[in-house]
């Protein structure tokens, strides 16, 4: 068990939640190394037999530690920066194995990808292959491309995280790629291998990841009668994980899938999950400051914000909250708003959730919260970011301390004319 209650105390595996609050204070978001390394050995054996790479996607959680237990366990980087490129090589993953996503990718950006000698380009436009062609070959390199494709094919999943609708900003839409091709094929210092597709994130169902392959397939059928190589076959990441008690997809009816869509064609497979490596395998941790009583509702006020833990802001979203004390199995519990301390009304982690009795000073974890968490954090307030932990057993350290106050304006200046300024 990664997390859970154990004599009473909630515990990332052996290490009970308290003690990490007590050395680390709050809030502080905890990683369990077990749960990493499972979710990617199952997500891998999934695949097994096919010709596959399995790439982390950096963007659900960049922590150079988790990033390395991946790496250790396997896993390749699909990145969307320059800065990601330099984490994902930081923490252990080759060259060879980091793939490069994303819709504006800057002729710096592609000098570092280039300069790093990474697996593929995953173009989105046709601008951008033009810009990369220039750029490889006044350097007198060659840099291999994938084209994202735009299947046109409703994810069914939240407005805010699709990415492969008519619509969206990503790919190119799918009856333009194979004029695309004829006309980048002749093209310097670029090799087209492949196509890519990403249909977003949190998948709840496999119907739209079978619509999305078949339409790949044919696809690479079509290029391929026209007289292009298609290499490689990259099917993206976006299968989810459980927030609630949602019953989704299994990494081995996604796997079967796999085999019987696209198998045949004989591919490089690439895979670029994120969410299912990372979400389940990290929780936040806070603590309440105040319970207050308003006239018609109770709010748990917590040291941590919506600039700690965005994604209900931001989407909505779902987590379960849990009183690092475990309650009595008789507890009554009662609708509580818990919020943080940001001056934002949006400043809300749920509203009416049924919780057992929770007192000020007392800790609270917030489950699934590896992936989209820590990563997108900000400092909005001059609030310091959350720590992290890594937890390996009975062990844990700090693998990103939280900063100090003055960190945060350490490199601000104050130009020269308003030295001495009374206002």
């Amino acid at each position: 068990m990664a997390f859970g209650y154990r004599a009473g105390r909630y515990c990332a595996e052996g290490v009970d939640l308290t003690a990490i609050a007590e050395a680390v204070g709050t809030p502080t978001y905890v990683y369990s190394r077990a749960r990493l390394e499972e979710r990617f050995t199952r997500f891998a054996a999934a695949l097994s037999g096919l010709d596959a790479m399995v790439c982390f996607a950096l963007k659900a959680n960049s922590n150079l530690a988790v990033v390395k237990t991946l790496a250790t366990a396997g896993a390749g980087g699909d990145v969307v920066s320059a800065g990601e490129i330099a984490r994902a090589r930081a923490a252990g993953i080759p060259a060879d194995r980091i793939v490069f996503a994303g819709v504006g990718k800057t002729s710096d950006e592609m000098t570092a990808a280039l300069d790093a000698g990474i697996y593929q380009f995953n173009c989105e436009s046709e601008p951008e292959i033009s810009a990369l062609s220039a750029l490889a070959a006044g350097r007198g390199q060659v840099a291999p491309v994938c084209v994202r494709v735009n299947p046109d094919v409703d994810a069914g999943t939240l407005s805010k995280i699709t990415t492969g609708k008519k619509g969206n900003k990503f790919g190119i839409d799918i009856d333009l790629i194979p004029a695309l091709f004829d006309r980048v094929r002749a093209l310097p210092g670029v090799r087209l291998v492949g196509v890519s597709l990403h249909l977003g994130s949190l998948l709840n169902d496999l119907a739209p990841y079978r619509a999305a392959f078949q339409r790949m397939a044919d696809l690479v059928r079509q290029l391929r009668a026209a007289g292009h190589a298609v290499e490689r076959l990259d099917l993206g990441g976006g299968l989810g994980v459980p927030y609630r008690d949602e019953v989704l997809p299994t990494p081995e009816a996604y796997g079967a899938l796999v085999r019987e869509t696209v198998a045949d064609l004989g591919c490089r497979l690439i895979f670029e999950p994120g969410r299912y490596l990372v979400a389940d395998a990290g929780v936040m941790l806070a603590r309440v400051v105040y319970v207050k009583e308003g006239s018609d509702r109770r709010f748990l006020i917590l040291d941590a914000a919506m600039n700690d833990l965005m994604r209900p802001a931001l989407y909505g979203a779902w987590h379960t909250v849990r009183p690092v004390l475990e309650p009595l199995q008789d507890a009554a519990e009662q609708p509580v708003d818990i919020v943080g301390p940001v001056c934002e009304s949006t400043d809300t982690f749920a509203q009416g959730r049924l919780m057992p009795p929770v007192a000020a000073g007392e800790l609270v974890v917030f489950e699934t919260a590896g992936a989209y968490g820590r990563v997108m954090a900000s400092s909005y307030n001059t609030r310091p970011e959350p720590a992290e932990v890594l937890v390996d057993g009975d062990r844990f350290a700090v693998v990103k301390p939280r900063p100090l106050i003055q960190d945060l304006f350490q490199n601000e200046s104050i130009p020269s004319w308003l030295e001495g300024s009374d206002g």
